[in-house]
């Protein structure tokens, strides 16, 4: 390299000295070799990928993922260069060699391995290692990068042979000057400064529910994140293929917050949305005006009303009837019904069932005409498909139906109510009644959910009749094809083709028309679910349908539900569905200064008492100001000319607009946020009680240099 990799200040000219970076100086270059090999190797695989022919079926299907693969290893090596290097370790044996750690693996032409895989074994005590429990190093660097250059490093020390050729312990300088650098737009990367408390339950294995719960700015949802792509890397249970990984979050902001940190992870196949995404148009729901609707319709039972609620629509019918053939008429009993309406596999979504009792009974019904001479079974087959008054049965009998009818007959007509959920007392029926059956609300989401799950695509029969009649197509050109062959193979090449079958089986199912997939509907390996607190019941039922194997990783704190939270974690979780649930907890605050936590934690503390209020680790010097509201915007604008980096935002003033560098958001919105300047407007008009206590605490703990309160 021609250029060293470090690019230290002058208050830090110690840390240059050749004896201390000389070693890491020679490695970087070996680094940045082997990147240049690799970017011209996997570019050049890439084009050549994408020049060959994609065919159909399975051939073009790993095409296509190859492209992918190398699409997404390309892009995460352009995003970095040598800072994909976090830092390294020096075993406590003498006779091993430091050991890289990077953001992927990375080798040499020889196989020298130059950088682990962060999420791999050999990388583990690089984020375990503490002072009570070495795991073996003697000393640990971790690098802080700015533009692609080393501009400080943070040297630990755990044997007194350590100390020989390492700088002095420095007040943790890079991982200090970390927590405390100006925020962006997006969250910026933390992986270099991962500490061991958060780094055991990244690695914690996935079987069952882990709940992570910890309070403001103790790295919950950096925790979320690296575990997702931790996940997905060590435990093959979880591969894309196997079902993925599907992150949840609070909010919109929340996700384009944190839209970046996956990909830098080397992670770009993990799920994201929020509980409004589940449900197209969810985005546009506002809330449940009445306390008590919003509550009855938040629970589990409410869910589990559409399941009988869609029950009486697969009803066989109570009499029989007479079905005429060009070839002979048959009777349909109601034995016949019932056996048919029985063939659906369990778990199949009503919409999508209808067309396998069709089919059932098309069965059925060639086999009672199966001792009839002269009738040409696959003739009688389409003639029974195509039946008008087989279908005009079905759709009485087993109808076609679309979510929307569904729940908005829950809440139109009281007896349908009172039979799909007679838990409720007639006052409660006759309170979740509405004028406008349809005028949706957040409430009604999970219901709505659970509807479109258990009915599945409303166009699912028209689109199996299009694939039936394009799969007739494909086997009479086929059947030309073959024929073709045949007549002018003189040297009996394809005489395998006069065989009963093949000529169906040359037909491409892959090629055939298809629905494209809900990628949100599962069902998925493991759930990641952040600011979980907040989920009611009902929202839960939403997650748990996704997820049969109740793999979950659970982030929150109770003590910012806005609608309180006085059970355990694993009271709520067995309430809804999960039994195996291991608790985790996190009590250090990284984020927030402790100036603003010492005036946050009395006003969370009068609500709840047993709020989880973390410890700060570090203190800034800037005492929380307060100020008048006639204040506000002299106040922005002078810290936007003493900071030409760093973002603020106004909580609690819907008036205020927006610009670049600050925005305007609710407490909840603002949730799972973090901003270097808050400026709380107002804070006692948030209201009384837990609600507005929680959303006093969330909006304060915002702020990672600065909180200025207006009243």
């Amino acid at each position: 390299m021609s250029t060293s990799a470090f690019a230290l200040p002058d208050h830090l000219d110690a840390k240059s000295d050749p004896d201390l970076i000389a070693a890491d100086e020679r490695h970087f270059a070996a680094i940045q070799r082997s990147l240049d090999e690799t970017l011209a190797e996997l570019t050049e695989r890439l084009d050549t990928e994408r020049k060959r022919a994609g065919g159909t079926g399975q051939a073009a299907m790993d095409r296509d993922l190859e492209v992918h693969r190398l699409t997404a290893r390309l892009r995460t090596l352009r995003r970095y260069t040598l800072d994909l290097c976090l830092g390294r370790v020096v075993p406590a044996d003498a006779d091993a060699q430091p050991v890289y750690v990077g953001r992927l693996g990375l080798t040499d032409r020889d196989g020298r391995r130059l950088l682990v895989d962060w999420r791999s074994p050999a990388a583990e005590p690089f984020f375990a290692a503490t002072h009570a429990d070495p795991q073996g190093l003697a000393s640990r660097r971790r690098y802080r990068w700015t533009k692609g250059r080393v501009t400080d490093y943070w040297d630990e020390v755990f044997t007194p042979e350590g100390l020989e050729g390492h700088a002095a312990l420095d007040d943790q300088s890079a991982f200090i000057a970390s927590l405390g650098s100006s925020r962006s737009q997006r969250m910026r990367d933390v992986l270099g400064t991962i500490q061991a408390d958060q780094d055991a339950i990244i690695r914690a294995g996935s079987r069952g529910a882990l709940v992570v719960d910890g309070g403001p700015g103790t790295g919950k949802t950096v925790v979320a994140l690296h575990r997702a792509a931790y996940l997905l890397y060590a435990d093959p249970r979880l591969g894309h293929r196997r079902g993925g990984v599907l992150f949840v979050g609070p909010s919109r902001p929340y996700l384009s917050y944190v839209a970046d940190v996956l990909p830098s992870l080397g992670e770009e196949g993990v799920q994201t949305c929020t509980l409004r995404d589940l449900v197209p148009g969810g985005d546009k729901l506002g809330e449940e005006p009445d306390p008590e609707v919003a509550r009855l319709k938040a629970t589990a039972a409410m869910v589990g009303a559409i399941e009988p609620a869609v029950g009486l629509y697969e009803e066989p019918p109570k009499e029989g009837m007479e079905v005429e053939t060009p070839w002979s008429d048959v009777w349909v009993s109601t034995a016949d019904w019932a056996e048919a309406f029985g063939a659906p596999d369990p778990g199949t979504p009503h919409n999508e069932a209808r067309a396998q009792v069709r089919q059932a009974l098309v069965d059925i019904l060639v086999d009672k005409l199966a001792d009839e001479d002269d009738v040409p079974e696959d003739q009688l087959r389409r003639a029974l498909l195509a039946h008008r008054g087989i279908e005009e049965e079905l759709g009485r009998s087993w109808p076609v139906l679309d979510p929307e009818d569904v729940v908005g007959d829950l809440w139109d007509v009281p007896a349908y109510l009172r039979m799909c959920a007679p838990w409720l007392t007639p006052d409660e029926v006759r309170l979740l009644q509405r004028d406008d059956p349809r005028a949706w609300t957040i409430s009604d989401l999970p219901l709505l959910d659970a509807a479109r799950l258990r009915l599945g695509d409303p166009d699912a029969a028209r689109r199996a009749r299009q694939r039936e009649a394009a799969q007739r197509a494909e086997e009479a050109r086929m059947e030309e094809v073959v024929d073709e062959l045949i007549r002018h193979d003189e040297e009996g090449m394809f005489a395998q083709l006069r065989q009963d079958g093949i000529r169906a089986a040359l037909v491409d199912e892959d090629a055939l028309p298809s629905a494209d997939p809900d990628l949100l509907a599962g069902p998925f390996a493991h759930v990641v679910v952040d600011e979980a607190q907040e989920l009611t019941d009902a929202e839960w039922q939403a997650l748990l349908a996704r997820c049969p194997s109740r793999s979950f990783t659970i982030v929150g704190d109770r003590a910012q539900a806005r609608h309180g939270f006085l059970e355990s974690w694993e009271e709520r979780l067995s309430r809804v569905g999960l039994d195996a649930v291991t608790m985790a907890s996190l009590s250090i605050n990284y984020r927030t200064p402790a100036e603003v936590m010492t005036e946050a934690e009395p006003v969370i503390r009068a609500v709840l008492p047993d709020a989880n209020v973390p410890t700060s680790v570090r203190s800034t010097g800037v005492p929380v100001v307060h100020a008048t509201v006639s204040e506000r915007d002299a106040i922005l604008a002078a810290w936007l000319d003493e900071h030409l980096e760093g973002t603020a935002c106004v909580i609690g003033d819907p008036a205020y607009r927006e610009t670049d560098r600050v925005r305007s958001l609710t407490p909840e919105l603002a949730k799972g946020l973090e901003f270097d300047l808050v400026v709380l407007v107002e804070p006692d008009a948030l209201g009384a009680g837990i609600e507005g206590g929680v959303d006093r605490y969330v909006a304060m703990t915002r702020a990672t240099q600065q909180l200025v309160v207006l009243t």
